[in-house]
């Protein structure tokens, strides 16, 4: 394990930012948001940030390919573009699981080479929550928020900030920042473990079990008549789909640019009414139907098709953003009633 004095993470962003690109929570007026480190920016405090790293290895809008047309003739150019190295400094444990459920997805055959090609140039320094807020559950899914994971892990604890690496990436790292560290015991982040650990007892929302969930309660949580109380007030705005650092439904578009067309991937919702609509119209008509296919994919699809994990973090963010104050601990918890 090694530390460095958090008076001097400058040095340390601008020694990192030698190699690589660096992007760290930054305090805005609406919140923490990532972005790229420069002089006199300030890795921020707050516990999460409002949208998550998502964005990095799957971000909103992405250009996939142009087309030109001459006569009959089609040129189709290939949009992918060779990425810098980069580090997301300052990811909580969340997060970082939730790279690991993207994973699953994109990187599945047939690989999605937009994301590998992201995946592979980051590397992700997480630090440990020390405040967790009354909105976490992410315990509910196994994650240690004392512990996270990531190519780095790193502890702030009384005007230390500690690193230990988990993976080749993270050596690497550790090893361009080693002449600004200095080799250390865990003692202090052992003390704030356990420290942290008390909080988490405490949580309100710590009881939240999976237990009622999963690919063998299909069937039964599908019918289930609670569903349309749930879903009444729902307003269908997809705030929670977009603060969500595990969706990844998505829609492609063509845009007529009049010399050329551009392809985009953006991010979509299956809580919109036009989600996935044919020809012949849309699958899912009512906003129950929509409401219900949110959070079954979440609770039973998912594990269903991937050994049982969740496709859930417990970041609270869906819990603190929703307008009319319907989440996903809401609806486990009327489920399994």
């Amino acid at each position: 394990m090694y530390k460095i004095s958090v008076e001097k993470l400058d040095d340390l962003f601008k020694k990192a930012s030698e190699s690589r690109t660096i992007y760290l929570p930054v305090d805005k007026e609406n919140g923490a948001k990532f972005e790229k480190w420069s002089e006199g920016k300030k890795l921020s405090n707050a516990l999460n940030t409002v949208r998550s790293a998502k964005d990095f290895i799957f971000p909103q809008t992405e250009n996939l390919a142009d087309f030109r047309i001459s006569g009959k003739n089609i040129e189709v150019r290939d949009a992918h573009e060779e990425l810098e190295d980069f580090v997301i400094f300052g990811m909580r444990a969340c997060d970082a699981r939730s790279f690991e459920i993207l994973d699953k997805v994109f990187l599945a055959e047939p690989v999605d080479t937009y994301y590998k090609n992201r995946r592979e140039h980051g590397v992700l320094v997480t630090i440990a929550c020390t405040k967790p807020s009354e909105t976490c559950f992410c315990q509910t899914f196994g994650i240690d928020p004392t512990k996270p994971e990531g190519d780095v892990s790193a502890w702030i604890c009384d005007g230390e900030m500690y690193f230990e690496s988990n993976t080749e990436k993270g050596k690497t790292f550790i090893e361009s920042i080693s002449a600004l560290l200095e080799e250390s015991g865990s003692e202090a982040v052992e003390k704030q473990q356990s420290e942290t650990k008390e909080i988490l007892a405490k949580l309100p929302l710590k009881d939240v079990k999976t237990d009622a969930f999963g690919g063998d309660k299909l069937n039964e949580l599908f019918n289930s008549p609670k569903w349309a109380e749930l879903s009444e007030s729902c307003l269908g705005c997809g705030t929670c789909t977009f603060v969500c650092p595990t969706c990844q439904c998505y829609d492609i578009r063509d845009f007529d640019c009049g010399k050329e067309i551009k392809r985009f991937r953006c991010w979509d919702s299956c809580m919109y009414s036009d989600f996935t609509r044919m020809a012949h119209g849309n699958s899912r008509n009512s906003q129950l139907e929509r409401f219900r296919q949110r959070f079954m994919h979440k609770l039973v699809y998912f594990p269903a098709n991937n050994d049982g994990q969740f496709g859930c973090v417990g970041c609270g963010r869906c819990l603190s953003k929703c307008p009319i104050s319907m989440n996903i601990v809401k609806v486990m918890k009327t489920l399994e009633g």
